[in-house]
């Protein structure tokens, strides 16, 4: 019997990736490209539809060219993609509007209307009024209606490409329960359309698409979409999921206690629980459900994590230690192994890191700051209070977390990105969280996820669970907590959480019209 292969595509805000796997987890080979941004006037983000469709084709074309594999060896393909996002079609399927980036803020009047029910919109989706799917909508209802005329359904990137793969109708389109959190219009736990939402806001349930499983098979590759996708047409395609579900999966978090840690250019700390979290009380904790059954997934992001580092480098980083400025990751493990010579809680100082404006919870005013230098602190003590600061961020998020779940027992970090190379930073992490951290060796984390998912459709894998937590591949090198750092770190926590209290006042006197 000849092996089987599974495709997983990840449709991203930028960029396109495709990836073949072995049914082991083993990579074979992964392509991307970037896909165009448009920004027709001041405030608005849009996408094609079909870039999404067209790029994955055009990925998973490449791959399997570049690995010689059989297409008819190709057991199934599944997608995931940016999550708080919309698009649209008409009865035909084909794009009603251009899809509404989650970069987009035109919809802002909109939040602030959902905000007057925000407990309500909280409570019962686990997200906040934000920049999501529900204030979209109701601004194509409002300021298109038109448009929003013609639109049979709302739908995902992942959704219109599989579904445009398998020559759905409109009325047959979906989406699947991990992006329901984004809608606004949802019972999350019930895993629904809430007609009280719905009605409350005035959106037709009509206009919403079927909620489904990951794992549904959505259909078979039509003789088109065979040809544009160079693979066999009768293919199965599963219903896929959103970015950060997939990469949750690919990760391995699937037991409660479990976190991911995504150490990029934006710092994520996701979780893994067994009930649902709806943070009605702070609104900094979003909830989305896991692919797995039963399993939720509360987390929360800082916009500019790692992104704080990569900008003191660029403005602050000398060479008076001898170092050449050089944009390499080398030069980021000096930096942070530099930080390593100041001491756990930097002599008083504190950083905030929303340099760009807050985002769990939300708070556009906040900027970031520096708290308690002296004539004392060096170049060490504020590079490691850069990373203390994402630290003390994802310490506030686990308190709420714990306020929600007090009996929840936090088992260990798995980390990704290019800030988990650093064995400086998963240490402090370490330290302030109170909980062991683990880099991934793995890097592809959400096609892998999407490959699981189409393994589970097409009856490769039976426990998806199972699954993620053999292929996680975790460096052999731990990071525990220290007793004596965690102590230590335990009243700075509360401390900075108090500061950024207090700055969160300061920036909203500051942008203050004279």
């Amino acid at each position: 019997m000849k092996p089987q292969y599974l495709i997983g595509v990840d449709l991203g805000t930028s960029a396109t990736k495709a990836a073949i796997y072995k049914t082991d987890g083993t990579l074979v080979v992964v392509a991307g490209m970037e896909i165009p941004l448009y920004y027709p006037k001041p405030g608005v983000v849009e996408q094609e539809n079909d870039d999404f469709y067209n790029s994955a084709a055009q990925m998973v074309k490449r791959c399997l060219r570049e690995s010689g594999i059989d297409p008819r060896q190709v057991a199934a393909i599944a997608f995931d993609s940016q999550m708080a996002g919309i698009g649209s079609v008409d009865e035909d399927f084909r794009p009603a509007t251009r899809f509404d980036s989650w970069l987009d803020m035109r919809c802002q009047p909109y939040i602030e209307q959902m905000q007057q029910h925000g407990d309500l919109v909280t409570r019962l989706t686990g997200c906040a009024p934000t920049c999501d799917h529900g204030p979209k909508i109701l601004w194509w209802k409002n300021e298109r209606p038109e448009e929003y005329a013609r639109i049979a359904k709302f739908v995902t990137p992942a959704g219109y490409v599989a579904g445009k793969m398998v020559g759905l109708r409109g009325e047959q389109a979906f989406m699947d329960y991990t992006f329901i959190h984004f809608s606004g219009l949802v019972d999350a736990v019930a895993g629904k359309w809430s007609p009280e939402l719905a009605d409350l806001f005035g959106v037709s349930l009509d206009k919403l698409p079927e909620i489904v499983e990951p794992w549904r098979l959505v259909g078979e590759i039509s003789a088109q979409a065979a040809a544009d996708f160079g693979l066999a047409q009768g293919t199965p395609v599963a219903a896929g999921a959103g970015d950060t579900a997939a990469a949750a999966l690919g990760a391995g978090v699937v037991r409660p206690g479990m976190l991911l840690d995504v150490a990029g250019t934006a710092a994520v700390l996701a979780g893994c629980t067994d009930q649902h979290v709806a943070d009605v009380k702070h609104r900094a904790l979003l909830t989305m459900r896991s692919i797995i059954p039963s399993l939720w997934n509360p987390l929360a992001y800082i916009a500019g994590g790692g992104l704080a580092l990569r900008w003191f480098r660029d403005q602050f980083y000398n060479t008076n230690r001898g170092i050449k400025l050089v944009l390499d990751e080398d030069l980021y493990e000096q930096m942070t192994a530099l930080a390593n010579e100041a001491p756990p809680g930097c002599n008083g100082l504190y950083f905030s890191p929303h340099l760009g404006g807050r985002i769990c919870p939300s708070d556009s005013a906040m900027r970031g700051a520096w708290i308690g230098f002296s004539w004392g602190h060096t170049q060490a003590h504020f590079l490691r209070s850069i990373l203390e600061g994402v630290a003390f961020e994802y310490a506030y998020y686990l308190t709420i977390l714990k306020e929600q779940i007090p009996d929840l027992r936090l088992l260990e970090a798995h980390a990704v990105g290019g800030g988990a190379r650093s064995k400086v930073w998963n240490q402090i992490k370490a330290d302030v969280l109170g909980v062991t951290y683990r880099r991934l060796e793995r890097d592809e984390l959400g096609t892998w996820g999407s490959a699981m998912i189409a393994g589970k459709a097409a009856g490769v894998y039976d426990d998806l669970a199972s699954i993620a937590l053999e292929a996680a591949r975790v460096a052999p090198e731990a990071f525990g907590p220290q007793p004596e750092q965690v102590g230590l770190y335990t009243p700075l926590v509360k401390k900075y959480v108090h500061i950024e209290n207090m700055l969160g006042d300061t920036f909203k006197y500051l942008s203050l019209e004279d």
